[in-house]
């Protein structure tokens, strides 16, 4: 049996291959059966002593179950480590119970996932105890990305709301650029009211608006529609994990926003940051185990 290997599940295979090839390993891809009720059938190639596991785990449900059934099998076939690559993770947005009767959906996944595998990329330590985890930035490979495509020096970077101030404050630094978070209010899903306190700051300026996940995109929209209305002369956006369907982007043109450019933790029309790089790095120790951690910068 070899020593090391990296498999897939059959979702997101082009950047599951492109991160592979970075690994200088072959990338098998599982097969996936439904019976007529529904059921999944799940097949892996040979086990390794260590295998990758790639799974971006958007529309999670049946890639939950697909994921769960995979672990057993390459478990029952001699592997003796299992390392999840996930580029997004799912279940996340529930860290608490906002009203009575809701089930914490961060503690329930992470129970979940601390006993199919030893150790995932990216991830949230605190959430997974007992098991090793790391937490990764896209914004070196967005800044990354924007330097490469040319950016005006007079952009502001945009942040939707308060949450996201450190990861804008990251990559408006990586740019030399100015940033500014918004005020958000929200009302429902869909409904949002979005404001800022420096109108001046924008005036006149393009706008590079920055997310982490964007699925209803009615924040994106709002917030294109006031920098529009205060002054900015041109709106873009780019978003570490795509979930928005993409017929939507006529609204979000609609909206004023002239471009949106994703990164490739979830396979979608707007991928334009590849994040094999990062995701590489973090993976090298499992080549070397002698290596020391990785820092990420």
């Amino acid at each position: 049996m070899s020593m090391i290997a990296f498999q897939t599940l059959p979702f997101g295979t082009e950047a599951a291959k492109r991160l592979a090839a970075r690994l200088g390993l072959a990338c098998d891809e599982m097969t996936l059966h439904r019976f007529p009720d529904g059921e999944l059938r799940v097949t892996v190639a040979p086990a390794a002593d260590t295998t990758i596991l790639y799974a971006a785990l958007d529309q999670p449900n049946d890639k939950l179950i697909a994921l769960l059934f995979a672990a057993e099998a390459l478990r029952r076939g001699g592997a003796k480590r299992l390392v999840l690559v996930a580029p997004y993770l799912c279940y996340m947005r529930q860290d608490i119970a906002f009203h009575a009767g809701e089930a914490i959906s961060q503690r329930a996944m992470g129970t979940l996932l601390a006993t199919i595998v030893d150790h995932r990329t990216p991830d949230i330590a605190a959430v997974f105890p007992g098991i090793e985890a790391e937490n990764l930035s896209a914004m070196p490979a967005i800044a990354n990305a924007l330097v490469a495509a040319g950016i005006d020096p007079a952009t502001v970077v945009i942040g939707p709301d308060a949450e996201s101030e450190p990861w804008v404050r990251d990559l408006a630094g990586r740019l030399d650029l100015q940033h500014t978070v918004a005020r958000k209010h929200r009302r429902g899903d869909r409904s949002v009211e979005i404001d800022f306190a420096d109108a001046a700051l924008l005036a006149g300026r393009p706008a590079l608006m920055v997310d982490d996940i964007v699925s209803s995109g009615t924040t994106l929209m709002v917030a294109a529609k006031t920098l529009r209305a205060m002054g900015a002369s041109a709106v873009d956006s780019v978003v570490t994990h795509a979930l928005f369907p993409p017929a939507m982007s006529a609204a979000f043109a609609d909206a004023g926003i002239r471009s949106i450019r994703s990164s490739d933790s979830v396979p979608h029309p707007t991928n334009a940051i590849a994040l094999d790089e990062i995701l590489a790095a973090a993976l090298k120790r499992e080549l070397n185990p002698t290596l020391p951690p990785e820092t990420t910068t």
